[in-house]
């Protein structure tokens, strides 16, 4: 059987291996240094490429004095990182794997998102993402700390070399008038702008063509040089999907979908539509 290679708990032990030696002030040769490896390995190691020993972890969080926490945290992905696929469970008052999908999504060079209920985390407005965890019951600072991040994820559609977007929305979605009027009209227009963008893709699926959609939001993330990984976001947990069959089978279901939705410009001029219906004013077509 050959050795697994980048599975979605080897990144996450990257990611978090990484950030914890830059919260150090610590280069790749000066840790690789203390520890008595090779630069290379801890570098793989850094981007799920290999998978360090539990031993090997647990001296590289000694060295760099992690707390308690993100230590065991960390040694967990550790000793279950070879598992092909994994299911995180939600931390009670946490989001299920808010920062890990954060990670994944800063990573990845082209994602494909289908959001049947809501506008996509990565367009959200700060009135959306407050109306639309104010109704979850959630407190007013929990809130704000997740507006905050957010909106910093954004970053990724506008750096250097931009993720490269196909967003697929449900209708639904855009008629739900999530914090009211005036906030849905403020939504979709910022949503109608940013789906300008040359590396945005986006598309509306119709009510009438739900019943061939899969149900549940899921998104398909590509990497350089590194296996694909399919994130879906479950009630109480989320699961990344590793294993090539399962991933094939989102890939088709996605491109299915898509062909089933409106084209970018029908999208557009629908979203346009329903701004409209809202009592806001039906702004100029995008420029794609």
């Amino acid at each position: 059987m050959a050795a697994p290679f980048a599975t979605p708990r080897a990144r996450a032990l990257g990611f978090g291996l990484r950030e914890s030696r830059k919260a150090r002030n610590l280069g790749v040769r000066e840790l690789a240094r203390l520890i008595g490896v090779l630069p290379q390995e801890l570098s793989n190691w850094e981007y799920g490429k290999r998978i360090p020993k539990v031993e090997q972890v647990a001296l590289l969080l000694g060295v760099l004095v992690v707390e308690p926490g993100e230590r065991a945290r960390l040694l967990e992905l550790a000793r279950y990182a070879r598992e092909p696929s994994w299911l995180e469970k939600a931390v009670p008052g946490v989001a299920p794997s808010a920062g890990t999908y954060a990670d994944y999504e800063r990573a990845a060079e082209a994602m494909f998102d289908w959001e049947p209920a809501v506008i996509p985390g990565l367009f959200q407005t700060p009135d959306y993402i407050r109306a639309l965890m104010g109704g979850q019951g959630q407190p007013p600072e929990r809130i704000e700390r997740v507006v905050h991040a957010r909106i910093a994820r954004r970053h990724v559609l506008t750096r250097h070399r931009p993720l490269g977007y196909h967003v697929l929305v449900g209708e639904g979605a855009l008629r739900a008038e999530v914090g009211g009027k005036p906030v849905m009209v403020e939504q979709l227009r910022h949503l109608r702008e940013v789906s300008g963008r040359r590396n945005i893709r986006l598309q509306v699926l119709p009510v009438r063509a739900a019943a061939r959609a899969i149900s549940h939001n899921f998104a398909v993330l590509e990497f350089e040089a590194l296996p694909t990984i399919v994130f879906v976001e479950l009630h109480q947990a989320s699961a990344y999907i590793y294993d090539a069959d399962q991933v094939a089978g989102y890939r088709a279901a996605a491109k299915t979908m898509a062909a089933l939705a409106m084209d970018e410009r029908e999208s557009g001029d629908f979203i346009g539509e329903v701004i409209a219906d809202l009592g806001g004013q039906h702004v100029a077509e995008v420029e794609l």
